[in-house]
């Protein structure tokens, strides 16, 4: 009967932690913490136990180990054992022996038994959650593939090699729709525990996923080639990727978009039909301001000494591009350049100024400055940005001087239009 039922516990449970991917090892020490348990609350403590275990066989033996006093001075019947009581067992003892004797799992009973399975199942859940925990821990930032098996009202969730993955609704896209049996793809965004429960939360709308997405599909992302420096979205809707290329003979933004745009599709496709602006990032702020805002065309841009305030000015037809559907457009290129952006109409001019009229207001050497860098009238000048003119006049212009004469030569022509 030992035997039967040692065999029993310990093959199921090898069973069940094969499964799980428990070590040997760690089987073993969970089944000798589990019989200790028994024993200490049977006898109160188990120093005087050995439990010894071979899953190969399927034993376990357990001995209680007591010293042999003398009769009258028997003090623990844990740890000790009468001279009188051994010699039943064994007429060879002398005093102060080892007597070893064998207990078997029937000793503590059919409820100690059930409890005991019971702790063996719980221990090996909790090691498994731990094995969970700490694998896709490692993983995150990794896209996965799994299976939809509930949709709920809310939550999307998803068997991944039998590992529960869920799916909250801001990071779902709001154009998808999963049915059960599904297959779908996503990011592991983030592993925690709550109160002991185990979650993998995983994502569609997070910017790794279209920067994991990219490296899938574009071998020059995946092999280094092409870095991506930033990537903002909104869900669904536009997304803009910031790239570069590492090797001058490859052109980062082609070999991300791909002949007849073949590679882009298919991440266009798993986003539905999200559009995808690819640029070129440059450490020029102004110039990263204009690629940005595309499609639009930019005709110049005023930063200020911050570097975190732009005002944009586009040709009128431009305006609505460059804002976008519901001002998307505007706010993923802010979010690109970490730059609040203003986009203003370029005023609609019927006749051009001679940059000569501006001399009572700018001076005859700011003037000749002007005709300098090749801008004679003043529309020429409307179209450099701040820091252009100050570039292409080598600092002659100061930073104060080059926001007066924009803003003296843009409060010209518009009063010109109210007129």
């Amino acid at each position: 009967m030992q035997n039967d039922v040692s065999k029993l516990i310990i093959q199921s449970f090898a069973e069940i932690a094969k499964d799980k991917g428990i070590d040997r090892d760690m089987l073993l020490s969970i089944l000798e913490d589990v019989f200790r348990s028994m024993i200490r609350k049977k006898y109160g403590s188990d120093e005087a136990f050995e439990v010894i275990l071979n899953p190969d066989r399927g034993d376990i033996q357990m001995m209680h180990i007591r010293e042999v006093v003398p009769d009258d001075e028997l003090s623990n019947e844990v740890t000790e054992i009468g001279i009188t009581e051994a010699r039943k067992q064994d007429s060879d003892l002398e005093l102060f022996d080892e007597f070893a004797q064998e207990i078997f799992i029937e000793d503590f009973g059919r409820r100690s038994v059930m409890m005991a399975r019971q702790t063996l199942a719980q221990r090996i859940r909790e090691i498994e959650k731990d094995n969970v925990f700490e694998e896709y821990s490692e993983r995150v930032g990794e896209i996965v593939l799994g299976d939809v098996y509930q949709v709920r009202s809310r939550d999307i969730l998803i068997n991944h090699n039998g590992t529960e993955l869920i799916m909250p609704p801001k990071h779902q896209i709001y154009k998808d729709r999963f049915r059960k049996g599904d297959t779908i793809r996503c990011v592991i965004e983030e592993v925690r525990r709550d109160n002991g429960n185990l979650s993998i939360v995983v994502s569609r709308t997070s910017p790794v996923f279209l920067e994991r997405l990219f490296e899938n599909e574009i071998p020059e992302v995946y092999d280094g080639i092409i870095d991506i420096i930033k990537v903002v979205r909104e869900p669904g809707d536009r997304s803009k990727v910031a790239v570069v290329s590492n090797d001058e003979r490859v052109d980062a933004v082609g070999a991300c978009v791909g002949m007849k745009g073949i590679r882009i599709h298919s991440i266009v496709r798993e986003l539905c039909n999200e559009n995808i602006d690819v640029i070129n990032h440059t450490e020029d702020k102004i110039e990263f301001i204009k690629r940005a805002l595309q499609p639009a065309r930019v005709l110049s841009v005023d930063l200020d000494s911050t570097g975190k305030n732009a005002r944009v000015y586009v040709p009128a037809e431009q305006v609505s591009k460059a804002i976008g559907k519901g001002g998307v457009n505007i706010r993923l290129a802010s979010m690109l350049t970490e730059c609040e952006i203003d986009v203003y109409r370029e005023p609609d001019y019927e006749d051009d100024i001679e940059i000569s009229e501006f001399a009572e207001e700018f001076g005859e050497q700011i003037i000749d400055i002007l005709y300098e860098i090749g801008c004679d009238t003043a529309r020429s000048v409307l179209n450099l940005s701040k820091g252009e003119i100050i570039r292409r006049t080598n600092s002659r212009i100061d930073e104060e001087t080059a926001e007066m004469i924009l803003r003296t030569i843009r409060e010209e022509f518009e009063e010109d239009e109210l007129n």
